[in-house]
């Protein structure tokens, strides 16, 4: 029997001239909560980047690491490093093989990595992946055109509904903001 890993809802929303990226704390192995308290969102470069990871933990510490590196590489280019990052997840036999995605954002910039190499900036400045992404990005737009709320308050309420909805997303939720 295998088993599937579900780990996570990472959303990222820039609103207000702010940017939030926030996740739940819950790793699931099957229909088993193995950790319903883990990590998700990092600072880089600093404290100046926030990322976010989905997908296998050992895969997403790998795209990090090399994230990070990039950055350094690259003098904090959030654009340049994702670029470059991509560039070498394409290319890179091993690399192509990891199952992770990443958010990534500073004071300007909001880009989502995808396991295909690609880097995407969203058009309405809200990323999500991840088990319950599909459900916190549809909660983000709608209280980002419909209420007041600043971006970490959006990003808080929308992983809620998102863990109302996704059984692999809890209500530990972790936020970050730039």
């Amino acid at each position: 029997m295998e088993m599937s890993i579900h780990s996570t809802t990472i959303l990222a929303v820039r609103h207000k001239d702010k940017t939030a990226i926030g996740g739940d704390g819950q790793v699931t192995l099957g229909t088993v909560v193995m950790k319903s308290d883990a990590h998700k969102i990092r600072r880089l470069h600093g404290g100046k980047v926030i990322t976010g990871f989905a997908g296998a933990s050992a895969d997403a510490f790998a795209l990090l690491e090399r994230f990070e590196a990039k950055l350094k590489d690259h003098q904090g280019s959030v654009p340049r490093a994702a670029t470059e990052l991509a560039k070498d997840w394409r290319m890179d036999r091993s690399l192509r093989r990891l199952e992770a995605m990443l958010v990534v954002a500073d004071k300007e910039h909001l880009l989502l990595l995808s396991g295909n190499g690609d880097v995407i900036q969203p058009t309405d400045g809200i990323a999500a992946i991840g088990s319950g992404g599909a459900y916190a990005q549809a909660a983000a737009r709608a209280l980002a055109l419909h209420s007041s709320l600043r971006a970490m308050d959006i990003v808080r309420a929308a992983l809620g509904i998102a863990a109302d909805l996704c059984i692999y997303t809890n209500r530990n939720i972790e936020v970050e903001e730039i």
